[in-house]
């Protein structure tokens, strides 16, 4: 009995996605365009993006330069944007504010436009161009409506976007040091406090600056031990002048201890 009513319901389901397909291959056909911009309508508002784009899409083309042709081209874009294909959508949107530039929704795609290239952002591992991009169309949307209700949101998207590029540039700078190439490792650094003069990390880089200039004296060749020990000591004192209370204080005390016992053992040669 449970096999029989599990055929039936499978029959039903079956039946019923065949017509359904049916019935949307209808429309896709039909040359109702009354009709045809109804339906892609009620699909976009019951979110069925994929089967109101290519309704829109077709009618975008028809109604190109007449009135309608203002909402086809912007329910286009928020498809692309819903099926995930931000950088086609940020692209449409784009296009939207240059088409129409007095619509009621200009503002709004000049937004999306930026907003998409936000969501095109990845992890911070990841290559970051699509970050810088994020972060440039942003701001250029804060520069064109400086007095818009979307100020706000796009300044904390940037801080947000900020930070990943911060997360990225840190990292590498973190493996400079691991692999031993202090040098880079110092200069990575010393650009994240240019870049990002509020960082998170800034304890973290500032000892990391010393201790590497440390390691660098330490085994670096004889003829710059003591010049590349002096640069120690001034990064010593900007650590130490900062953060006093660091917990790695004790270590860059004892660090800087045998930093002057080296100097001393050079100077006395």
């Amino acid at each position: 009995m449970l096999k029989k009513w599990g055929t039936i319901l499978f029959v039903a389901i079956t039946s019923l996605l065949i017509s359904s397909c049916s019935e949307y291959n209808k429309v896709l056909k039909s040359s109702d365009l009354e009709y045809k911009f109804a339906k892609a309508n009620d699909y976009y508002e019951s979110k069925e993006y994929y089967k109101a784009y290519p309704l829109i899409e077709d009618l975008t083309a028809i109604y190109r330069g007449q009135k309608r042709s203002e909402k086809l081209f912007y329910m286009l874009a928020y498809c692309d944007f819903y099926q995930t294909d931000y950088l086609l959508a940020s692209h449409r949107f784009s296009e939207f504010t240059k088409t129409f530039p007095t619509s009621l929704y200009t503002e709004e795609c000049a937004f999306m436009s930026a907003y998409s290239f936000y969501k095109l952002s990845p992890a911070p591992k990841l290559d970051q161009s699509s970050t810088y991009d994020a972060i440039s169309s942003l701001q250029l949307f804060v520069d064109r409506y400086p007095r818009g209700d979307r100020v706000d949101t796009c300044n904390t998207l940037i801080i947000e976007l900020e930070r990943k590029l911060e997360d990225k540039i840190y990292a590498g700078a973190t493996q400079y040091k691991m692999m031993e190439d202090f040098t880079s490792a110092v200069i990575t650094y010393e650009n994240i406090l240019k870049d990002f003069p509020d960082s998170k990390y800034r304890e973290e880089i500032l000892f990391n600056i010393y201790d590497s200039y440390y390691l660098l004296a330490i085994k670096s060749v004889h003829e710059k031990k003591v010049v590349r020990i002096n640069k120690a000591f001034k990064a010593y004192v900007n650590f130490a002048d900062r953060f006093p209370s660091s917990e790695h204080m004790g270590t860059a005390q004892e660090m800087y201890s045998r930093l002057e016992k080296l100097k001393e053992k050079i100077e006395n040669k």
